[in-house]
């Protein structure tokens, strides 16, 4: 056997077909419908901004077909569902993430499999988030393996699109062969983006998961139709991620987000308003703000975002808007409520600087220590704080369905979105009840 030839049988197949709802640990399952409900909540939120209304006026024109857009109506096949839906989720910079992966799953993950499952669905919810958990293991064991084996800092695009294409193979039943061409197709022609220029230069390209997303969709047609792809390096080039399929759950070390923004921006917001509450500092009384982070944050630079997508990458805005607000909510990175002589005033105040021992231990920890010096002549320090929701300090269920009641309250009927909040709060939807409920708009 030639190196670069796959065995007639090998773990990663055997775990996309064979996994079944009765394998999956109740944990597993139950991060699987936060990861869902989370993900569908934040489409919604993003799914009336400039990206999404391009990306959906794109695949309506280009990808015509039966499926309904969730949240927009029109109907396109399933490759621009695909390609409209992660790019809608990607929109709106709130969706879950992978810390040592440095991106996201879920916003690729979501939209195929809701593409896969077609007009009619007829299978459980259980079935479903199997479907689901089986790229979420494949999509984060590549994103690991991609970082260990890549030279690069590269977009989700680049990763993700082989977990969707790994779980679209397992819905529509291919063969073990097709499945390895169909993840050897998507891996080959995932998008492994620059991240770093899109933090230099915010814009509506985000993390590129709208083509992985399309790719992986793309993939699958190819597979099915005999097209081949290389034997897909990305599962063979670091096996210790891949010995442990079925045993070791990744998608529990999912980390959810509390603002919608580059979450490399909510560690300086979490130390700053910690300290305010601590110390009862009213942003009147600010005089300067210093941020010390990784370097890799310091980058988030854009003094004046000019619209939400630069917004979500400028971490002077961001704290600036939280400290003012006490939050963040969608509506709070769009110009017509940033742009004020206030919100400025206090950017200019900000300043970023690298510690060179928070960048050492990047990205498995991301830690930012906050000065907020104020007009009275006190300087007070936090000591080095995270972000909010990393797997080992979660974010409650609780605070999840009030993070997604806030981000589909004007885009979804009140009935809808109980219907989606029942993932996390019971009784379940069946796939059928949530498709239906994505369909409905105010």
């Amino acid at each position: 056997m030639r190196p670069t030839e796959a065995p007639a049988f090998d773990p990663v197949t055997g775990f996309i077909h064979g996994l079944t709802p009765d394998d999956i640990p109740p944990e597993a399952m139950h991060m699987a419908r936060r990861c869902l409900m989370d993900t569908l909540a934040v489409w919604a939120g993003g799914s009336r901004s400039a990206p999404a209304r391009i990306a959906c006026d794109h695949a309506a024109k280009r990808y015509p077909g039966d499926l309904p857009m969730p949240f927009d109506g029109r109907r396109v096949n399933p490759v621009g569902f695909a390609f409209a839906g992660a790019c809608s989720t990607d929109a709106l910079d709130g969706h879950d993430g992978h810390q040592l992966c440095k991106g996201h799953a879920s916003a690729a993950l979501v939209p195929v499999l809701l593409a896969e499952l077609g007009p009619e669905t007829d299978c459980t919810l259980d079935q479903m988030l199997a479907h689901l958990i089986v790229g979420e293991e494949i999509a984060i064991r590549a994103g690991l393996s991609l970082h260990d084996t890549a030279a690069d800092y590269h977009s989700s695009g680049a990763w993700n699109a082989v977990g969707a294409a790994a779980m679209g193979a397992r819905m529509r039943g291919l063969s073990a062969e097709k499945t390895r061409h169909a993840l050897g197709i998507a891996e080959y022609y995932a998008p492994r983006a620059p991240m770093m220029r899109c933090i230099d230069h915010p814009s509506m390209v985000k993390d590129s998961t709208s083509w992985g997303a399309l790719t992986a969709a793309s993939a699958l047609d190819l597979a099915e139709d005999g097209f081949t792809g290389a034997p897909a390096s990305i599962c063979n080039d670091a096996p210790e991620y891949w010995q442990d399929l079925g045993q070791h759950w990744r998608i529990l070390e999912t980390n959810f987000k509390a603002y919608p923004v580059c979450r490399w921006a909510h560690p300086p917001i979490e130390a700053a308003l910690g300290l305010m509450r601590t110390h009862d500092i009213a942003v009147a009384e600010i005089a300067s703000v210093t941020v010390s982070t990784f370097a890799a944050a310091t980058r988030l630079a854009t003094m004046r975002p000019a619209d939400g997508d630069q917004a979500q990458y400028s971490l002077p805005l961001c704290l600036a808007v939280a400290m003012r607000k006490g939050t963040i909510l969608p509506a709070h990175i769009l110009p017509e409520t940033y742009d004020t002589p206030e919100v400025w005033g206090l950017v200019d105040r900000i300043t970023l600087t690298e510690d060179p021992k928070l960048t050492a231990i990047f990205p498995a920890q991301r830690l930012a220590t906050v000065t907020i010096d104020t007009r009275d002549g006190r300087s007070l320090t936090s000591g080095p704080t995270d972000a909010r929701g990393n797997f080992d300090a979660p974010l409650s269920d609780d605070e999840l369905l009030a993070k997604c009641e806030a981000y589909v309250a004007d885009v979804l009927p009140a009935d809808a979105a109980v219907t989606l909040a029942a993932l996390l709060s019971g009784p379940h939807p069946t796939p059928a009840q949530l498709k239906a409920a994505l369909n409905r708009r105010t």
